[in-house]
């Protein structure tokens, strides 16, 4: 349905206070976190987040990680949806729920996060901070009197205003929200979503500076020669991605299967990452840090391989146990360390290429991310935005698109849909024309139409009911206008009128359709009416008559359109 300028401008507004709720947010819980990591596990105070380059943890590690999770299990008692990410919580908001997020996500989840991550949990803050932009976008459209197509937007809009608050990629925010979150591309969407995003940039900006959350590493792409090294590259980020997804999807299940509650994982999940962090601290905690040094090219071969498998392990133990953290950061690092290792190994292997280790990191972890999570667009347009070099873009795409291509075909279900296909909840994330909004009545609908004149008696409308497969008939006077309808249960209904004219008995309000009505138009007045069949009308007279069985046909239609057609190449394909 179309949305009035006055609805959109709205709309605008509220985006616009999601916009500096969002910044607020992301500062609040990204101090929070690093607060409580200081405390927890430097034993100091301090507002920053600590590098743990030189973190020699003790064995006092893994309590903490299991205190931790102990918190949080005991505030998933309270508010369930704050286990895991929180990305599909939301989207079973939009699916299911009208986009109705409790009041108790926006305070639990953020909290929920700050504890698992500073207590050692191997997740990135921006997850957490953009479901809570959504649960806050989502209160404010419970608050006003809005429709809940209107809520999903301002759901949406704060959570894209997380992610732009976080790292300053307002391109990229807007972007995940539209793959993720919003199923629809309309004006009234994208609108107030630039809106948000736009103001929570600002707000970035004011807070942590306009410089990016990574350094980016002096790169070149440039060259058609290189292209095929990229392409390799997303095949095998491609095939890393499946194993992320299908690794977490089998320790979920074998979290599933242990003898002990649901309410006892976080705290086993604590207990497990916090021996990996052990062996190798700087798996723990948000990883920026490390990220910027695998983007530097500061680790060697070896410090890679081993990161890149601590991070994974941890992050599969950790967010499978059902706690609360984010998805994105881990990918990046897992994605950026397996591509510096094959940037140091093709660098050695073809010094003429003229790689980089940090140049290859950074198109690995766009590929990774965009593979595991199916957003692909938004991946590569968040790590442009990184750059901010348009030479990036090819290698990008390439990249990201090839390894989309290869996870998709070993793993039909992502990240953010998996969980919500085990509660019975198929997610449709393909954008393709409404065939109801750009069909018209007059294309589908029967134009010669058997009609009855109002003189007609019941006796000989019973006659055609009999001889006739319709259900209903127009009643349609000398001049061709319509008079009335009748069904065959008016007919039914009325014993012993089998002298009594159609004009006395039929349906005088009749529903009618214009032949320049689309067919959602139809629909909508066959599902309010509860009819079956529309009379089609244009200056007063019949024209036509549309049926449910024509709106389905014209569905049909259109899936006839995926229907392979013989062509000059039979048999080639």
């Amino acid at each position: 349905m179309e949305t009035s300028t006055r609805r959109i401008a709205m709309l605008c507004l509220l985006a616009a206070v999601l916009g500096l709720a969002g910044g607020g947010a992301a500062w609040v819980l990204l101090r929070l976190i690093a607060l409580l990591t200081n405390l927890a596990l430097l034993h100091r105070v301090g507002w920053t987040l600590p590098s743990f380059a030189r973190f020699h943890p003790g064995p006092l590690v893994v309590p903490v990680a299991a205190a931790g999770g102990l918190i949080v299990a005991l505030l998933a008692k309270w508010s369930p949806v704050i286990k895991g990410h929180g990305i599909p919580e939301a989207m079973e908001a939009v699916l299911t729920r009208q986009s109705r997020i409790s009041p108790r996500a926006a305070v639990a989840k953020p909290l929920s996060a700050a504890i698992a991550i500073g207590t050692g949990g191997p997740f990135g803050a921006e997850g957490p901070i953009i479901v809570t932009g959504g649960a806050i976008g989502s209160l404010i459209g419970q608050i006003l009197p809005v429709s809940p197509a209107e809520r999903k937007i301002l759901l949406a809009s704060g959570a894209a205003a997380g992610m732009a608050a976080t790292f300053g990629t307002p391109l990229a925010a807007v972007v995940l929200a539209i793959e993720l979150l919003l199923f629809e591309f309309s004006t009234r969407a994208f609108v107030p979503l630039v809106v948000s995003s736009a103001i929570a940039a600002g707000v970035h900006s004011a807070l942590f500076g306009s410089a990016p959350l990574f350094a980016v590493p002096p790169h070149d792409y440039a060259g058609l020669v290189k292209l095929p090294f990229f392409a390799i590259l997303g095949l095998l980020c491609g095939l890393l991605a499946a194993v992320v997804t299908k690794g977490l999807f089998a320790i979920e299940a074998g979290y599933r299967r242990l003898p002990v509650s649901e309410f006892w994982h976080p705290v086993i999940g604590g207990v497990a990452f916090g021996i990996v962090g052990m062996l190798a601290p700087r798996a723990l905690g948000v990883g920026y840090d490390a990220i910027g040094d695998v983007l530097a090219g500061r680790l060697a071969l070896g410090a890679l391989a081993a990161l890149a498998a601590a991070k994974l392990i941890a992050w599969w133990l950790a967010l499978a146990s059902g706690t609360s953290g984010g998805t994105l950061a881990p990918l990046l690092l897992i994605g950026g360390s397996f591509g510096g290792i094959l940037g140091t190994l093709a660098a050695r292997a073809v010094p003429g290429l003229h790689l980089t280790p940090g140049a290859v990191a950074l198109v690995a972890m766009s590929a990774v991310f965009g593979a595991a999570t199916r957003a692909t667009f938004a991946s590569i347009v968040f790590l442009f935005e990184l750059t901010g070099d348009y030479r990036v873009i090819l290698p990008l795409m390439v990249a990201t698109v090839l390894a989309t291509v290869v996870a998709a075909a070993l793993s039909r279900e992502s990240i953010m849909t998996e969980k919500l296909l085990r509660r019975g909840l198929r997610v449709h994330t393909r954008y393709e024309v409404d065939v109801l909004q750009t069909t018209m009545v007059r294309d589908v609908m029967t134009r010669e139409v058997e009609t009855l004149s109002p003189d007609t008696t019941v006796a000989e409308g019973r006659r055609r009911f009999s001889n006739g497969g319709h259900g209903a008939y127009p009643i349609v006077d000398g001049q061709g206008r319509v008079a009335g309808i009748v069904s065959r249960g008016d007919l039914l209904r009325l014993p012993d009128s089998d002298l009594l004219p159609l004009r006395e008995v039929a349906s005088r309000d009749v529903v009618t359709v214009g032949p320049d009505d689309p067919l959602v138009v139809a629909l909508q007045r066959m599902l309010d009416d509860e009819i079956e069949h529309l009379p089609v009308v244009l200056d007063g007279r019949l024209v036509g008559i549309c049926t449910r069985t024509d709106i389905l046909r014209a569905r049909q239609r259109h899936l006839d359109l995926e229907r392979l057609q013989r062509g000059w190449g039979t048999g080639v394909l």
